[in-house]
């Protein structure tokens, strides 16, 4: 398999967040800050993206089906 078939280490470490659980508010907002060293905006804009992504999908099928499972609730509740 080629790079271009595989997620950055950033790209996979946001999809390892996403599929943990966390304590209470804001524990995963400071975990993004200190731990990926990025704002929480760019957080969800870079899973956003992933959601839609095959890559991610392959390496993350149940967080990615999961992520798009409720995306397409709350669209449908729109």
């Amino acid at each position: 398999m080629t790079d271009e078939g595989r997620l950055t280490a950033t790209e996979a470490a946001v999809l390892a967040y996403e599929a943990r659980t966390w304590p209470g508010p804001g524990a995963k907002e400071r975990a993004i800050r200190e731990g990926l060293g990025m704002t929480p905006v760019r957080y969800y804009q870079l899973l956003n993206a992933l959601i839609n992504d095959p890559r991610a999908l392959e390496h993350a099928p149940g967080t990615v089906n999961r992520l798009r499972r409720i995306r397409e609730a709350q669209r449908a509740r729109r």
